[in-house]
């Protein structure tokens, strides 16, 4: 019986990454590195199996059980593929809480799962970006941590027409929420995942939702208004809110950076997640062609102590997808053409030039810090020229029988066709 074909498709909801695609993303990843790097964050990494029952204390019950890639292990352990980073991050912070140097300023750029429906921007298998700061309690760091979601985008020539950040407070909405409502924290939270989908559902929803929750017309219209409101108008209704005090605090000290001109007050940004605590933030494409949400974040403060009892470390931070990311960067034409940069060359052969001669060019030129290869093979002189123009070498050397007497080699630059006789020792200073 033959044996069946395997598929050349990669498992739903995941991507090959060819060299040309590997470009991009090492580009991009580089920028972002360069650009976190530059405000003092240190890269971390950490495993990517955790215990299942870390994101179902505080990830949630709908991302622990239905979004992740969960199994049980020969010992019996109940493990999930990290589907986010935070809590992460949070154990290992708890595991040498003792030993480290706070503030932390921490990132990591690292692969991800998650079990849900592949669409635009959205895959089962992606990369994400955590940035986050732990043990800074005040807006301080909620403002350093948004400044560098900005600079990250900045980074790649965005500007102010291209991206917003929505800002809200978790403690400010339950405070308003169990005003308006007269509810407690319970009822505000429940109030919350009716908001957090108010823009997934229908407002028929929407109010029906509300008034199953026990909310009047009158107070569904009320909690309609904040929505609207800045965030100077939406405080004063609360003044005495914890949240109130540190939205008022960040958006004064984004007016004085210059930040202001990025962000705007969202009464209806929430997070879903159930370990946000105060600043919460959404970044958006503000593109007729790709308006969505493209990442957030916000303050944690109570996650480390799921791992240490009696725990008083705060966090704050934010994840970024890579294919949000890609998305962003293309629809605003801001990724540049990683084919033609900088200098690539490939030296040809022929058959009269001994093979060592050959390797010694090519070890010159990358001793120099040149990006150089030999060609590999026989084949024809015009066919080594068509490989070189189709994998995007800039220039290449010619060095046959004639050139090596004569201490000479030929340099074609494929972009300008234009061609030059080179002293062999003085070849790498022609690069220069």
């Amino acid at each position: 019986m033959e044996t069946p074909k395997l598929s050349v498709t990669p498992y739903k909801g995941t991507r090959d990454f060819y060299p040309r695609d590997m470009k991009l993303r090492n580009w991009f990843f580089g920028k972002i590195r360069k650009t976190l790097e530059d405000s003092c964050f240190d890269e971390y990494d950490g495993p990517m199996l955790e215990s299942l029952d870390l994101y179902a204390a505080k990830s949630g019950e709908e991302l622990a059980k239905e979004q992740t890639y969960n199994f049980t292990d020969r010992g019996g352990r109940n493990l999930a593929i990290r589907p986010e980073m935070t809590p992460t991050v949070a154990r290992m912070v708890a595991g040498k809480m003792g030993e480290l140097n706070y503030p932390l300023k921490w990132f990591c750029i690292s692969n991800m799962y998650r079990y849900e429906r592949p669409q635009r921007g959205r895959l089962r298998e992606f990369w994400q970006l955590n940035v986050d700061i732990f043990g800074c309690d005040t807006y301080e760091a909620d403002l350093d941590v948004i400044q560098s979601a900005i600079d990250v985008l900045l980074a790649y020539g965005a500007d102010e027409s291209m991206f917003q950040v929505h800002i809200n407070n978790r403690r400010f909405f339950n405070d308003a929420i169990a005003a308006i409502a007269n509810t407690d924290a319970e009822g505000s939270k429940r109030v919350s995942k009716v908001v957090d989908r108010k823009n997934k559902i229908t407002r028929e929803a929407y109010e029906a939702a509300m008034t199953e929750l026990g909310l009047s017309a009158e107070q569904i219209a009320r909690i309609d208004a904040l929505y609207e409101m800045d965030v100077r108008e939406a405080t004063a209704l609360c003044p005495d809110s914890t949240g109130a005090k540190e939205l008022t605090a960040l958006f004064d000290a984004l007016e004085a950076t210059g930040l202001a001109k990025y962000c705007v007050f969202d009464f209806g940004i929430i997070r879903g997640l159930d370990y946000y605590t105060g600043t919460v933030f959404e970044v958006f494409d503000l593109s007729p062609e790709n308006n969505r949400a493209m990442f957030g974040g916000g303050r944690y403060d109570n996650l480390v102590g799921l791992f240490v009892k009696n725990a008083k470390i705060s966090g704050v931070g934010y994840g970024m997808g890579d294919v949000t990311l890609e998305n962003f960067l293309v629809t605003h034409n801001l990724v540049p053409d990683l084919d033609n940069e900088g200098i690539k060359i490939l030296v040809t052969r022929f058959d009269d030039v001994p093979y060592e001669k050959y390797t010694a060019l090519v070890k010159s030129l990358r001793d120099a810090g040149l990006t150089a290869s030999l060609y590999l093979g026989q084949k024809k002189f015009g066919k080594q020229i068509d490989y070189a123009v189709r994998d995007h070498y800039s220039h290449v050397v010619i060095m046959g029988g004639d050139e090596l007497a004569s201490g000479t080699v030929k340099v074609k630059n494929l972009a300008t066709r234009e061609e030059n006789s080179v002293e062999l020792d003085k070849l790498s200073a022609f690069f220069a």
